[in-house]
């Protein structure tokens, strides 16, 4: 792996294992150490099957084995706790970005952490991100675990479940795709944009310039509450959190944590 990577921090140090039960639960355990072995800054833990994967909302995230990219990255950020929304936005821009360079393929995003690519004139979902922060008394993000999950080279009729109609990069493109290749421009752009936001640089105008919907009519269905919520996705906030105009014309602000979207 080292010798595809283009990075200079990111990936340079790296765990694989054969299967586990999920990588972001194996990394955070690890990052919590309290002594010389813990990973540092920037490592990679990478499977190529998880038994337990997990996505938000306490949602599976099933692949056969061998046939996805899988895996979670260790990040110390030190930056005020409000900051941590920027790691899923940088996240879903590499991935978007990996993916379009990769596989010239029309990729974007869904709010708040879904990869989507365009096909058969609609929208269906390839990827899952989920971010895992720890915060030190002080408020500042203390570590932070990012996982991300690539449907790869999934045959249709092999695909995962998923909220929102799932396919996979191979059934898209309509060719076998090299996971390491697509892992290295991943890593790539991950460090690029993280970097910039290292700088105070917030990713947030891109990331919003990615999201798929946004000026569309969209239903919300809440976990909080008995009926869904329907009106035009106005745009987000800086936080990452949507913006909603119902049809009597009041706004409604979401945060991510307990939301699933989908277009009227």
């Amino acid at each position: 792996m080292q010798n595809a990577l283009h990075t200079s921090w990111i990936g340079r140090t790296y765990l694989y294992l054969p299967e586990t039960g999920s990588t972001n639960s194996l990394l955070k355990e690890q990052a919590s150490a309290a002594d010389a072995a813990s990973p540092p800054h920037g490592t990679i833990l990478l499977t190529d099957y998880q038994k337990r994967g997990r996505g938000r909302l306490k949602r599976r995230w099933e692949a056969p084995a061998g046939s996805s990219l899988l895996f979670s990255l260790l990040l110390r950020p030190d930056w005020p706790a409000e900051r941590m929304v920027w790691l899923t936005m940088i996240a879903g821009l590499a991935v978007t970005e990996a993916v379009k360079n990769v596989t010239a393929l029309d990729a974007r995003l869904k709010w708040p952490n879904d990869g989507v690519v365009r096909q058969k004139d609609a929208w269906r979902k390839y990827c899952g991100i989920l971010l895992e922060g720890r915060v030190s008394p002080n408020g500042r993000l203390q570590s932070a675990v990012v996982g991300i999950g690539i449907n790869v080279n999934i045959p249709e009729d092999q695909l995962p479940p998923a909220s929102f109609t799932p396919t996979s990069l191979m059934v898209a493109a309509g060719r076998k795709l090299s996971r390491l290749d697509l892992l290295a421009a991943i890593l790539l752009h991950l460090e690029d944009q993280y970097d910039k936001a290292a700088g105070g640089l917030s990713p947030h105008a891109a990331w919003q310039e990615q999201l798929v919907f946004v000026g569309e009519r969209v239903v919300v269905s809440l976990a909080s509450a008995e009926t869904d919520l329907s009106g035009t996705a106005v745009g987000t906030d800086p936080t990452g959190r949507l913006v909603i105009k119902d049809d009597a014309g009041v706004m409604h602000t979401i945060a991510a944590g307990d939301v699933s979207l989908r277009p009227l």
